[in-house]
């Protein structure tokens, strides 16, 4: 009988912690939220670079190693 009430504690622990973990944050402000979109997008920008580079280089690599036709 002690294992099943430890059993349905678990989910209602996993549950308390949850309400509590959401209670606990709080929306990022106007000036936070453009600041952390600022950085997305800029991440987005840099990879794209970083990919376009990339792609830049290999397909001449590509062509020499392979001998294009």
């Amino acid at each position: 009988m002690d294992q099943v009430k430890e059993l349905a504690d678990v989910p209602q622990e996993f549950v308390r912690d949850g309400v509590q973990f959401i209670n606990r944050c709080t929306k990022p402000d106007k000036r936070e939220f453009l600041k952390i979109s600022q950085a997305v997008g800029v991440g987005f920008l840099v990879m794209g670079v970083i990919g376009y580079v990339v792609k830049l280089v290999h397909i001449p690599v590509n062509n020499i190693l392979v001998g294009g036709s």
